[in-house]
């Protein structure tokens, strides 16, 4: 591969220096922030000799060229641009800038809403549980001591995440609005203070008190904000703007006690006279208008919604779908719309699974049949990415489906009790309305199977080369090849062994980056998992390429996006060019840290070259120990 002549043709591709911002470079892909994406011909950069693939995420243009490649075809295209080369916060920052308000706004949710919803499923479980558990004693089910501590303390349990929300999304709105996140926990204890009446009790006692503010100009309901989302988050926005500009003017001797005291204080009285009143009508009409959608007559919105789900899945906007949950939680007691996400997860689900059983290629069964199951426990990523916008029939087939099992959910009324979890386990939510879950469940799973087996897709039958040669000792070699020692990569790191396409990233999962597994680490070591030679070291150190027996080009990734880590909590033990033997330590890393920066431990294990071995086989799912055979090629 000519490095310079493939950074020359990207720089042209992508229109020239005028068209480029920042580059970094990650250890798989090339990644560019581009000022006008119409004069990106990103067609044209994927024909581009040594680029596997290229498409646009987080605004960023990203160009996975493979590891071993991708920082000599950087380094070319650093030197072809004349840019000069950026960190990759630096490119990130700039690609949030060249995003319009809305992909910065739905980006922004997602930063809000995707840690804190571990939190919000636990208590929404264990809300499901509790809440069958009363329905069965009350009904004469089950005799059952509902005055012992186990039971009274996990009814307490069960809705702390619920009854202190605006504190966790407070907090989690300070960290991305880059704020203090400790004063934004103080603005979502304010806005829950034991003083203000409880917003659950307004609905049977009406508002007791009333206050005014301005000097007498209006006023307000003294009413906490429980169960509400939008205004907590602004409330936040709001100190985070007022303090950064703070941390500026106030000299650096009165800023420890001026600016928190000024950004709480200012905040919380512009928050209660304000902010939380114009907000919570706001909200409120935003949660209405979507229940009179989804409650049209004959389930229209909700077989429309249920339809257009999936797609925003691909668009990365479904994030915002958590205020509507909270919301609706909050208003009605249960969310109608968990429902829905349900029906359209498992009708992507269904349309991959019906690919996995029909396809006779093993590498396409191979891909399709975890990425069903992920797609059920309502991880879609995988089906969505990997199989069935692939062949895009099964894609059209799920939406129809999960467009149907809505249209049931709607018509049945169906509604869970929390929120965060979808697919199967989605019914732990739905114990008050189990035979409705079931009901929507069947029709989603089949009618998307029954739509994709029929119509979704087709194998297409590839034709067996034939040699042309009529050398007898070409054609000998075709029909017998040579026998070499077994090929075979061990596990390099100690954990559970996953598919490929459970690998939470969708470049990984898709297989552009070749065929493999990812494996969720116990231990933070990783050896060598044959004898071989490491090509490429990535200077994160989080990344290590090996050539081994047959020519493998294999490619140890540890973690999802841990180069932004830019090598703390990671030590590499070889460097590009030694020889390894089997077992050899190569690296070790930080699960902790990784984990407390807030990403995926998840390794990638990976082939680059897997379709150059057509008896390429996965020999183990599940629990591993170094050094135990996990793929054959």
């Amino acid at each position: 591969m000519d490095y310079r002549k493939t950074a020359e043709e990207i720089y042209k591709k992508v229109g020239g220096k005028e068209n480029l911002i920042s580059a970094a470079h990650c250890a798989t892909r090339l990644r560019l922030v581009i000022a006008d994406n119409d004069k990106c011909d990103s067609k044209a950069v994927e024909e581009i000799d040594g680029v596997k693939g290229v498409f646009f995420a987080s605004g960023q243009l990203q160009i996975i060229i493979g590891t071993g490649t991708v920082n000599k075809v950087y380094d070319e295209f650093i030197t072809v641009s004349g840019l000069t080369a950026a960190t990759k916060d630096e490119v990130k920052q700039a690609a949030v800038a060249q995003q319009n308000i809305f992909k910065r706004a739905i980006k922004t949710l997602g930063d809000i809403f995707v840690p804190i919803i571990p939190a919000i499923v636990a208590s929404g479980f264990l809300m499901g549980i509790m809440e069958s558990l009363n329905f069965m004693v009350s009904n004469g089910f089950i005799t059952l001591d509902t005055s012992s501590s186990v039971f009274v303390f996990a009814k307490l349990f069960s809705n702390v995440a619920y009854t202190f929300l605006p504190i966790l999304i407070a907090y989690s709105a300070a960290k991305a609005f880059g704020g203090n996140p400790y004063l934004g926990a103080v603005i979502g204890m304010l806005m829950i203070h034991p003083d203000l009446q409880n917003a659950w009790t307004v609905a049977t006692e009406g508002v007791q008190v009333r206050q005014s503010v301005w000097f007498g100009l209006y006023k307000i309901d003294l009413i906490g904000y429980q169960g509400h989302v939008i205004p907590v988050i602004i409330a936040v926005f709001v100190m985070c703007f007022i303090e950064k500009r703070l941390h500026k003017i106030v000299p650096e001797m009165f800023d420890l006690f001026v600016t928190p005291l000024v950004s709480v204080f200012v905040t919380g009285y512009l928050t209660y006279s304000i902010v939380g009143p114009v907000f919570v009508a706001i909200e409120n009409g935003i949660i209405n208008g979507i229940q009179w959608l989804i409650a049209l007559p004959f389930g229209v919105g909700s077989f429309v919604m249920g339809a257009l789900y999936a797609p925003t899945v691909v668009a990365g906007v479904h994030h915002m779908y958590t205020i509507i949950d909270i919301g609706q939680l909050a208003k009605f007691g249960v969310t109608y719309w968990l429902p829905l996400a349900s029906a359209a997860n498992l009708g992507q689900g269904a349309a991959c699974l019906a690919v996995a059983l029909k396809a006779k290629n093993t590498r396409t069964k191979s891909m399709a049949l975890p990425s069903a199951l992920s797609a059920f426990m309502g991880i879609t990523e995988p089906a969505i990415f990997g199989v069935n916008l692939r062949f895009f029939k099964p894609f059209i087939c799920g939406c129809i489906g999960g467009a149907c099992g809505a249209l049931v959910a709607s018509i049945t009324a169906l509604g869970a009790s929390g929120t965060g979890v979808t697919g199967l386990f989605g019914i732990l939510l739905c114990l008050n309305m189990p035979v409705q879950y079931l009901v929507m469940m069947a029709v989603a799973i089949g009618v998307s199977f029954a739509l994709t087996w029929m119509f979704g897709y087709k194998e297409e039958v590839e034709e067996p080369e034939i040699p042309t040669s009529t050398d007898s000792e070409s054609v000998a070699q075709v029909a017998a090849p040579a026998k070499e020692a077994e090929p075979v990569v061990y596990a390099p790191v100690k954990g559970n062994v996953i598919a490929r396409t459970d690998i939470p990233d969708e470049t990984f999962a898709s297989g552009i980056l070749g065929d493999g597994v990812g494996i969720e680490p116990e231990v933070g070591e990783v050896v060598a998992p044959f004898d071989g030679t490491v090509v490429s070291i990535v200077d994160s150190k989080h990344a290590i390429a090996l050539e081994g027996p047959v020519g493998i080009q294999l490619l140890i990734h540890v973690g999802i996006d841990t180069v932004n880590m830019e090598g703390k909590g990671f030590e590499v033990f070889v460097k590009d060019g030694d020889k390894v033997v089997a077992g050899q330590k190569l690296s070790q890393f930080d699960i902790q840290k990784i984990k407390k920066a807030g990403y995926s431990t998840t390794t990638a294990v990976l082939v680059a070259n897997s379709d150059e071995y057509p008896n390429f086989k996965i020999e183990k799912q599940g629990k591993t120990k170094t050094m135990e055979k996990i793929i054959m090629v």
